[in-house]
């Protein structure tokens, strides 16, 4: 008797085992795909599987935990039968939704106008492709970005939704429609490389997957030779960015974007001891007490006439007290006119140039400004 109840134990606990064994714990233990190397980008990952992509985008909240995963399969080919977890995208687009004005112009960029169906927020829109055909009544304009016409959408039926995603807010409307949306949180890299990398993500979106790498190692490469221009320099100027609007003076966190653009540029920022990968609010006396000496004052505006000196004192005496205005050595970028916010994420390389020629103007004779200039006098 006591044979027979250990030998029953016995094939009880043999076939557990195989029931554990074929029990899938993941899809990277169900599903055989293979990394895609990532270089900077910090929020998404890559694989390549039997035939499909796979794209992670990592919450850029809660980097522990994935905010979307894709499934990019060929719109040319059957569905494959066995598919992990996620959101399938038939690919390329052809008919897309585009929410953000730098997005399009990176697709322009990529000569993929053509699979823009809709924009949102189409007055910051300045692809002058995409203007003729709004008002030649072949682009749908979905309104506001924050608040999307719904029925614009379902009129235009796209295969995705580019949005740039934001903490705590959902696209409950839009969900509803069943539209696959595309989380582009680019944005949220703190990396100029690394952002710039996302690149690769709308040329595997878009079928132009060679395009685009050779887009972004051509960017690569020109923001790396321009650090390299200036990592040995023996001295690096003092700078400090925006102005005070209103009551409260908004500058890059020590931890940002454009603090690793200036360190890359050569310069020290007297916030760079700030772990704020975003912006600080900070009183002109805090700024005043830390970036007075300055050898450097970068300001992005948005005017129908350029800044200059007199403006900025008719605007707040203090302002002249600060020594880059006391020695002329204030720069501007009026985005009235130039594509600043339209064209920098995805091309540092030009702002760090820029940067470059600023604080460093002997290593880079000959330089013709991208973005800013001096103001006028």
């Amino acid at each position: 008797m006591k044979r027979f109840i250990f030998h029953t134990i016995a094939i009880v606990i043999t076939a557990w085992c195989i029931g554990c064994s074929n029990k899938p714990s993941s899809h990277n233990n169900t599903f055989v795909e293979e990394p895609i190397a990532v270089e900077y980008a910090q929020g998404f990952r890559i694989a390549q599987g039997n035939g499909y992509s796979r794209i992670d985008i990592v919450n850029p909240w809660d980097t522990t935990a994935l905010l979307r995963t894709y499934l990019l399969v060929d719109a040319n080919t059957e569905l494959p039968e066995h598919l992990p977890q996620g959101v399938v995208i038939r690919t390329p687009l052809r008919n897309s939704l585009v929410f953000s004005s730098v997005h399009s112009s990176l697709l322009a960029e990529l000569q993929c106008l053509d699979a823009i169906g809709g924009i949102c927020d189409s007055e910051y829109n300045y692809i002058e492709e995409l203007q003729a055909r709004m008002q030649a009544g072949t682009l749908i304009d979905a309104g506001n970005s924050t608040s999307p016409d719904i029925e614009q959408i379902i009129e235009l039926n796209p295969d995705a939704i580019l949005i740039s995603p934001f903490e705590n807010i959902r696209h409950e409307r839009i969900e509803k429609t069943g539209i696959p949306i595309i989380e582009c949180a680019d944005y949220m890299e703190n990396n100029p490389l690394g952002r710039a990398e996302w690149i690769r993500i709308f040329g595997m979106l878009y079928g132009c997957q060679e395009q685009a790498d050779s887009l972004f190692n051509s960017v690569k490469d020109s923001y790396l030779s321009t650090a390299q221009k200036v990592a040995n320099v023996d001295n690096r100027p003092l700078v400090i960015t925006e102005r005070r609007i209103g009551q409260v003076w908004y500058i890059p966190g020590g931890k940002s974007y454009i603090a690793q653009l200036l360190s890359d540029a050569g310069a020290e920022y007297p916030w760079s001891d700030n772990n704020n990968t975003g912006s600080l609010a900070l009183s002109f006396e805090n700024v005043l007490e830390r970036g007075q000496e300055a050898d450097f004052w970068l300001i992005k505006y948005h005017a129908t006439q350029n800044l200059t000196y007199n403006d900025l004192k008719q605007e707040y005496t203090p302002n002249s007290r600060f020594k880059a205005f006391e020695q002329h050595h204030i720069y501007g970028c009026n985005t009235q006119y130039l594509r600043y916010y339209e064209e920098t994420p995805f091309h540092p390389e030009r702002l760090l140039q820029d940067l470059g020629a600023i604080f460093h103007p002997t290593l880079f004779e000959g330089h013709k400004p991208y973005y800013y200039t001096p103001i006028d006098e």
